[in-house]
């Protein structure tokens, strides 16, 4: 960190109390944005499918479009809050996110629901984990990594909370209805949180930097960034990570069926890999907050392709299948807290927005095409046996481009 960047922060870092409630709420709306975002589709689609005639290719198509909006809009977004524009960006996103579900709510007509996605993948840019690591980052320099680690904790438990929620809002007052309470969290309590607990770029009074010298100083982060292996590396690898980890959400099931897996191991598969994301988070928080990215990041790359390997030779064993998901979901739950502190400690702090933007990109898009591809390769093989193994391959890629990315960084 530059000498620039160490004395804005002992100039502007709030009082501790004040600074950690601060961050506790920005907790308890990621909770809300990705619980009222992100995970009420797979459970709304069928009753809107059921509803609207629909087909399911259509509406997953729109999903995807959506995160391919979502990867575009990340690099100007997180440039927006380079430029100390992270109050306006995320209290937008919220008011975004709740008029997309609105619309999603009243839709008659598919190009409509089209319009919705277009609209949350712009609000997802602007309110989900990326957005709150570069402000926490700018916000607070000096602790950066405790707090995206507390963060993506409590950010944990959101499909905990609103699967089992919006799944009993759909029983109960219809798929429509459910939207529009979901709207209601993000203008409740999501857009007072970004209000309150984002501080304005005004508000930093120790700096004294012209905007237009800030301005340079990011702009030029970011096309430094450009011309590092080191992020080249760490582009593979994220991207090959959510690849794989996109392949597995939504054939993860359908494999097991095909393994005449037995349905209660099936659900306990599924089921622990959730905990297992907390739980590797509580630990880390706990023991390794103070742990540098690539220590963390080693974990991580060497879970997946153990965990794939598991997975292979599982079979239809239960124990087999629940090591995998412990391996599987503890790799995950850190890859989280990897992904948001990893350019701060490998790069720099200066651009963090937009540079993390750019990575994100060509992530959301293989989060898009990885599950159409895996299902292309399911169509011509007959079974999910190639599937697995190009799982592993995937996994072995995001290994070797982060260590890739360790050696780069190092010669610096």
């Amino acid at each position: 960190m530059s000498y620039q960047n160490k004395n804005a922060t002992e100039k502007t870092t709030p009082p501790g109390r004040q600074s950690a409630l601060a961050t506790w709420a920005l907790a308890l709306a990621q909770l809300m944005s990705w619980g009222s975002i992100y995970y009420p589709f797979s459970l709304l689609v069928v009753p809107m499918e059921q509803s609207m005639g629909w087909s399911r290719t259509a509406t997953n198509a729109a999903l995807s479009v959506g995160l391919l909006i979502s990867g575009l809009a990340a690099y100007p977004i997180g440039r927006w809050i380079d430029h100390g524009l992270g109050r306006r960006v995320m209290s937008t996103g919220s008011v975004v996110a709740a008029a997309m579900l609105l619309l999603w709510a009243h839709a008659q007509w598919l190009p409509l629901l089209f319009v919705a996605w277009i609209g949350l993948g712009i609000a997802m840019a602007a309110t989900l984990y990326d957005p709150v690591f570069a402000v926490i980052t700018h916000q607070y320099p000096d602790s950066f990594r405790t707090r995206i680690t507390l963060i993506t904790l409590v950010g944990g438990f959101a499909s905990t909370a609103f699967i089992p929620l919006t799944q009993f809002l759909v029983g109960t007052i219809g798929w429509r209805e459910s939207l529009e309470v979901l709207a209601v969290v993000n203008l409740v309590i999501c857009l007072p949180i970004h209000i309150v607990a984002i501080r304005s770029s005004r508000s930093d009074e120790g700096v004294k930097l012209p905007k237009a010298s800030v301005k340079d100083v990011h702009d030029a982060a970011t096309r430094r960034a450009l011309r590092t292996p080191t992020f080249w590396a760490l582009a593979v690898c994220f991207t090959a990570y959510y690849a794989t980890f996109a392949a597995l959400t939504f054939h993860l099931v359908p494999l097991m069926v095909e393994r005449h897996v037995a349905n209660a191991v099936l659900v306990t598969t599924m089921a622990l890999i959730g905990p297992a994301q907390v739980a590797a988070r509580a630990l880390l928080f706990a023991f390794g907050r103070h742990l540098h990215a690539s220590i963390v990041g080693v974990i991580v790359v060497i879970l997946f392709p153990v965990s794939a390997a598991i997975l292979i030779g599982a079979g239809n064993s239960a124990w087999l299948l629940w090591v995998f998901a412990l391996c599987y979901g503890a790799g995950n739950g850190m890859m989280t807290i990897l992904r948001g502190t990893v350019v701060q400690d490998m790069l720099w702090t200066e651009g963090y927005g937009a540079v993390s933007g750019m990575l994100s990109l060509p992530s959301n898009i293989a989060k898009g095409v990885a599950p159409i591809a895996a299902a292309g390769i399911w169509s011509v093989a007959h079974n999910y046996v190639t599937v697995e193994w190009a799982v592993l391959l995937v996994s072995v890629v995001t290994a070797v481009a982060f260590f890739a990315a360790v050696r780069l960084s190092r010669r610096k």
